[in-house]
């Protein structure tokens, strides 16, 4: 009788994830059949992109970008940008972030490029956090474009004559809603590094994730307190981009904590520069058609309308109420989740902030 109990219960609520899975995508597909964003401009020019060579998800974007957004697009590393820059004669060499694994003369031949005549610019994306290393980086290159608002004067502070906000964004052919297996449905997931103030309020929250399907991926969380009681949802490798996508369109509700900007242990921004800025990972989540619980920053409402689009939240208790209240209230989650979409389809895609950029260097 027992287990003739479990297998209905087990029915039943496959039979319920199956219609609400089914039910979002519907949604889903309708929201994105009406959602018409404006044409992109596609400008004369030749761009050579240097991709920063750890991030897939925002190379492949930014390519997807250009090739919308200019008429001729090359790609390379940071080794063959001087010696394709030479020989191709791009009107714009684009760099994407210039750090971890760029070469240690890449500066220098920067320089090099720039006496050609070639205009140079680059694309911070982890600003503030790596500011003592981008602080010699920067002066070297025509245009300065941050994602990180409170970074601008820092860059006009050292020299740079040309610096600009340009906030990150997603590639819609990657982050979209897309039905899953049910080996990837849960009511909470987090990707990302266990940094310590995630592991904080992961704490915090353990007892209200007991019980409930959590997913968890990234590095550094075994560091949880109570790391036994949520272990099976845990994914210490962390899980690639694809997979990634297949989680947030699994979960119903995904949660984003930016990393503190003066952990000196994993940082390296000993000017304390603050992160007034959303990180890419917002722009990425609202285009699965997820509902996302994020931490408020600054510039958070230039993008979505908390509330409307997203939810935040400023504390852990304001956190357990919305988690309780989003997780029972399927329509509430779902109106907030395809809004968010919806204008991230619309505003946040790499060929806006392209077309931005390029107005800019091309003035």
């Amino acid at each position: 009788m027992v287990i003739r109990n479990r297998i209905a219960e087990g029915r039943i609520q496959g039979f319920q994830a199956g219609r609400e899975s089914g039910f979002r995508m519907g949604r889903c597909q309708y929201a994105l059949d009406t959602c018409y964003p404006a044409p992109t401009p596609l400008r004369e020019a030749s761009v050579l992109f240097i991709v920063q060579g750890i991030f897939d998800a925002i190379d492949k974007g930014i390519i997807h970008g250009l090739q919308q957004t200019v008429r001729v697009v090359y790609t390379a590393t940071a080794a063959d940008m001087l010696r394709l820059a030479n020989e191709l004669k791009p009107n714009l060499v684009l760099v994407m972030n210039g750090l971890h694994v760029f070469p240690n003369d890449h500066a220098n031949h920067v320089d090099q490029v720039r006496q050609m005549g070639i205009r140079t610019a680059i694309w911070f994306a982890d600003d503030p956090y790596f500011t003592d290393q981008t602080d010699a980086l920067a002066p070297h290159y025509d245009y300065v474009f941050t994602h990180e608002m409170s970074c601008v004067p820092f860059y006009q502070g050292i020299g740079c004559r040309q610096v600009h906000y340009l906030p990150l964004a997603a590639n819609p052919t990657v982050f979209k809603p897309q039905p899953i297996s049910p080996n990837y449905l849960s009511d909470i997931c987090f990707i990302g590094t266990g940094f310590p103030n995630r592991i904080a309020l992961f704490n915090e929250l353990t007892p209200f994730l007991i019980g409930r399907k959590v997913v968890i991926a990234g590095g550094l969380w075994d560091r949880l307190d109570r790391f036994a009681l949520l272990q099976q949802g845990i994914k210490l490798e962390g899980v690639p981009v694809e997979e990634s996508v297949k989680y947030y369109n699994g979960a119903k509700i995904v949660l984003n904590i930016h990393r503190l900007t003066y952990d000196a242990t994993y940082n390296k921004n000993s000017r304390n520069i603050p992160g007034y800025s959303i990180n890419p990972r917002t722009y990425e989540i609202a285009g699965c058609g997820t509902l996302q619980i994020t931490d408020y920053r600054h510039d958070l409402e230039q993008h979505y309308r908390p509330g409307h689009e997203i939810e935040t939240f400023q504390h852990t208790g304001e956190l357990l109420h919305k988690l309780s209240h989003y997780l029972i209230h399927e329509e509430d989650r779902l109106r907030i989740a395809i809004n968010g979409m919806r204008r991230t389809r619309m505003e946040h895609s790499f060929a806006n902030r392209l077309v931005k950029l390029l107005d800019i260097v091309f003035a």
